[in-house]
């Protein structure tokens, strides 16, 4: 096995969650509107520090798309997964593009997340003091 090379990326970033390898900048993002399995996944143009599995037709919300899952080069965890075709021509804006399972990857918007959910739940605490 050949010598693994990271890069590390400088502004905001989407880190694997499992080992902080450095992902995708937030300047690529092409959309947030996307699901998977886990929830929210987000569409992006360029990725690093990943290695590709096997190509596989997959059925999706949107229609029956060739992919390749992609993994983790610091720890091997799966990430998303990237377009290699779409078989519908509505979709083919995704071919060469990523998809990163925000599940699966810790980012900017995270913190913001986090504090969102507990006010949520400090309301909902409230709220059920008064009764």
């Amino acid at each position: 096995m050949g010598r693994v090379y990271v890069i590390n990326l400088e502004g905001k970033i989407y880190n694997c969650k499992h080992c902080q390898t450095h992902l995708a900048l937030v300047k690529d993002i092409v959309s947030r509107n996307f699901t998977c399995r886990h929830g929210k996944a987000y569409l992006f143009d360029k990725v690093v520090n990943v290695n590709v599995g096997v190509k596989e037709d997959r059925m999706m919300i949107t229609g029956l798309h060739t992919v390749v899952d992609l993994f983790c080069v610091g720890c091997g965890a799966i990430v998303g997964w990237k377009y290699e075709f779409a078989h519908e021509k509505a979709q083919k804006y995704k071919v060469g593009k990523f998809i990163l399972e925000r599940y699966r990857v810790s980012g900017p918007d995270e913190n913001n997340s986090r504090l969102n959910l507990e006010v949520a739940q400090a309301n909902v605490s409230d709220d059920g003091d008064d009764d």
